[in-house]
């Protein structure tokens, strides 16, 4: 994407010193429009937020928080509740015993983590899991999902939606005990009745909005992923600060944890990924990479354009919104942006954006997506391999090789 002059009269006033840009692959930071020196300070309203979480740290910059509510006035939006450190009481966690059932992104950043924070942590992992010896190797107690679920009073359910349930019924709920409280890290189960809990146990999500090895980065480095945190059933009164106190053992009460819903996190959740994060952005990377090649332009500049670059763009999103994107491209393109963009995302693509989410909240995708994985994922691996047979997919291949910031198996 072409940079263009400085605007420096438009910049805003800068601050003075928090951090520079990260470098780039190369050691070089990214070429700013504006003029400013690539070291320098940065902008007053991009300077609060942490670049790696892209989250802001407690209220007045300490490390003392108390629960903080956005102000909202009749026709705006929804107050958000935001709990740090000082709102949880670590103690709850570490009088309880943990079951963290799955090792993958999640479950190994959940149960290393609890552990680091003084917390009685065993892992459920079914006999002949590849995960088992890794575990091991990091200190933690393995034993089978069953076991777990018999020993702990908390119980993490950590492995794949689709599996949820029948590992749920197999080997957790016959061993749920008056108190014992059943968490889980997305909504997905509790919010379509694929999991019923008995009435006697809490019910409660804990959600990192961030891969497990950031969550467990940052817990390492003294920081937190922000999370969000909802309770289903309250059988004992006490789940939410349960589920607070949960947060603050993996580190999410430094960052911040925003109280939400079972049926708010899995709808947004869902409908994210397929409108927006993953199916919408796919689709318009497909889309745009197909215009140009169609219009006899070559592969290797198409990629560059509309799939490469993109990166770049999500990076100044990530960390200031909309708005550091717009401040750091040139003028050009924010132009274009304003022009363009409603050209090709048009009130029609809302219209079908409102299918999905109806499709999401009526339960018709959980539904299809779980027929689908159980019965063999035959539409699943179609799609996936026309997407890896495509120009866009070997184009992008052979280009990743010329890079040697990628990792080989990324490539």
């Amino acid at each position: 994407m072409a940079r263009g002059p400085s605007r420096t009269a438009a910049c805003g006033p800068w601050t003075a010193a928090p951090r520079a840009f990260r470098p780039g692959p190369h050691g070089r930071r990214p070429a700013l429009r504006h003029g400013r020196s690539r070291t320098g300070p940065r902008p007053v309203r991009f300077a609060c937020r942490d670049r790696e979480t892209g989250f802001a740290p407690p209220p007045y910059g300490g490390t003392q928080a108390s629960t903080f509510h956005r102000s909202a006035h009749q026709g705006e939006d929804p107050v958000a509740e935001l709990f740090y450190d000082d709102d949880a009481d670590l103690s709850i966690i570490q009088n309880r015993k943990v079951a963290v059932i799955g090792y993958g992104s999640q479950g190994h950043a959940h149960a290393l983590s609890l552990r680091d924070s003084g917390v009685d942590v065993r892992v459920g992992l079914h006999e002949g899991s590849k995960s088992k010896a890794k575990a091991e190797e990091q200190g933690l107690r393995v034993v089978t999902p069953a076991e777990a679920a018999a020993e702990a009073d908390v119980i993490m359910i950590l492995v794949p939606d689709p599996i949820q349930g029948q590992v749920y019924e197999e080997s957790i709920k016959d061993h749920l005990k008056d108190g014992d409280a059943l968490f889980f890290g997305h909504g997905l189960n509790i919010r379509y009745g694929f999991i019923k809990p008995p009435a006697n146990v809490d019910v409660a999500m804990v959600a990192p909005k961030g891969p497990g090895h950031l969550v467990r980065r940052q817990y390492e480095e003294g920081r937190g992923v922000p999370c969000i945190a909802a309770v289903e059933q309250d059988f004992s009164g006490t789940a939410f600060a349960l589920a607070l106190s949960y947060a603050k053992g993996i580190g999410g009460t430094r960052a911040g944890v925003i109280k939400t819903t079972f049926t708010e996190e899995t709808e947004t959740d869902l409908f994210g990924e397929q409108a927006v994060l993953c199916g919408g952005t796919a689709a318009l990377v497909k889309a745009g990479f197909e215009t140009l090649t169609e219009a006899g332009y070559q592969p290797e500049i198409a990629y560059f354009e509309c799939l490469h670059e993109l990166k770049l763009i999500v990076d100044l999103m990530y960390e200031g919104g909309l708005e550091k994107m717009r401040w750091s491209v040139s003028e050009t393109a924010e132009w274009g942006d304003y022009v363009s963009g409603p050209r090709v995302i048009t009130d029609q693509t809302k219209v079908e954006m409102k299918k999905i989410l109806a499709e999401i909240q009526d339960g018709t995708f959980a539904k299809n997506w779980m027929d689908e994985y159980h019965g063999g994922l035959k539409k699943y691996n179609e799609y996936k391999k026309a997407d890896s047979d495509s120009l866009l997919a070997t184009t992008g291949a052979e280009l990743r090789k010329l890079m040697s910031w990628v990792d080989d198996e990324d490539a």
